[in-house]
């Protein structure tokens, strides 16, 4: 990612839930309103509304002598160009994050860049030297997602394993648990009120490492 001109600091927030309504949605929305409201900019790519292909071919496939790049990789891309901060909102169904997502990753953050250059960590791709979020909900509770090893599984191809094959400043993942259709209001007014907090403080942390702001009382600790 290129250095952010002074005073710019920018989000992208990739969302992949095929309901508008859901809530997912409703997190990714929350999430851009907050960096919004902390004077930062953001893009919201929305993969199901956009109907984004999540098909790789073979023309694109980063061995190739002659990678062909497809008008919507490219895209992307130039989106994703002088982005500071990438967060994923997905849903975690049957222990995986959707296809959609998966082509997301296979076909633009991987583009170009080669297992060779992941093992070496000489890849830098689109998301180098950013911060990497991934927001997961699913509708089993968080203990029981972790007693299976899902949890650390997810946080591993989340966070951890795209953080360090693309060089990246830093990952976090915040995972909400027990979202079922009929949840009361104070249970999605509490974890939305978890996403407002993780993004402010994602907001805090990038102006200063970029600018030298001094972090929020509640986050000089390192909390």
């Amino acid at each position: 990612m290129s250095s952010a001109a002074p005073g710019r600091i920018r989000h992208a927030v990739v969302l992949a839930h095929p309901d508008p309504n859901s809530f997912n949605a409703t997190i990714a929305r929350t999430y851009c309103d907050t960096v919004q409201g902390a004077g930062q900019e953001v893009i919201l790519r929305d993969l199901y509304a956009m109907n984004f292909d999540p098909v790789l071919r073979n023309e694109e496939r980063p061995d190739r002598k002659e990678v062909m790049l497809a008008p919507d990789v490219q895209t992307e891309l130039d989106m994703l160009s002088g982005t500071n901060v990438v967060t994923f909102v997905f849903p975690i169904w049957f222990g995986m994050p959707p296809a959609m997502l998966v082509g997301y990753i296979d076909r633009v953050l991987g583009a170009g860049t080669t297992v060779r250059q992941v093992q070496d960590r000489s890849a830098e791709g689109p998301l180098g030297k950013g911060r990497l979020c991934a927001i997961t909900t699913s509708g089993a509770p968080a203990d029981w997602l972790e007693a299976q090893g899902q949890t650390g599984a997810l946080r591993e191809l989340a966070g951890t394993y795209l953080f360090r094959a693309f060089s990246m400043r830093s990952n976090e993942v915040l995972h909400i648990g027990d979202v079922v259709e009929g949840a009361s209001s104070a249970f999605i007014e509490d974890n939305l009120q978890r996403v407002r907090t993780r993004a402010a403080s994602i907001c805090a942390r990038v102006r200063q490492e970029l600018y030298g702001t001094p972090l929020p009382p509640q986050l000089g600790d390192g909390s």
